[in-house]
């Protein structure tokens, strides 16, 4: 049961990874500014466009190769959440804000249970013995 788990947070893992890098890199192909100014039309600093980027394009990365996968779930989630009521709820949730929902859902579950299974995290001395007594306690 265990390995069915690990290999179900893998998935979620990699596939969350992969959605929000290539979401950041559009950002920066299509040229950031355009992004800063859709911020500042719905009311939130243009820097902040710079910010959601990164964390998108790096934190994709991480998640995919499993480098700190519970803190980058949960600025993941905090970004699903702010997108979800600045900009989507008012659409409802077909058309809307169904797609924010499935990730920040994806998120949480990587916050709180985490990924070990073929990541960098559960290589680390410092990480391994979290991995273990997660895994010890289920």
């Amino acid at each position: 049961m265990r390995n069915n788990h690990e290999m179900g947070a893998l998935i979620l893992r990699v596939v969350l990874g992969i959605t929000f890098f290539v979401h950041g890199l559009s950002k920066f192909q299509g040229g950031i500014e355009k992004t800063a100014g859709f911020f500042q039309s719905i009311g939130l600093p243009g820097f902040m466009a710079y910010g959601v980027g990164i964390i998108e394009l790096v934190g994709g990365i991480a998640l995919i190769i499993g480098l700190g996968t519970r803190i980058i779930s949960a600025l993941f989630a905090a970004i699903m959440i702010g997108a979800t009521v600045k900009v989507k709820l008012a659409a409802g949730f077909v058309g809307g804000y169904e797609l924010e929902l499935a990730l920040m859902v994806m998120a949480l579950h990587l916050t709180l249970n985490g990924s070990s299974l073929l990541s960098v995290d559960s290589k680390l001395p410092f990480m391994r013995t979290t991995a273990t007594a997660t895994r010890a306690t289920n």
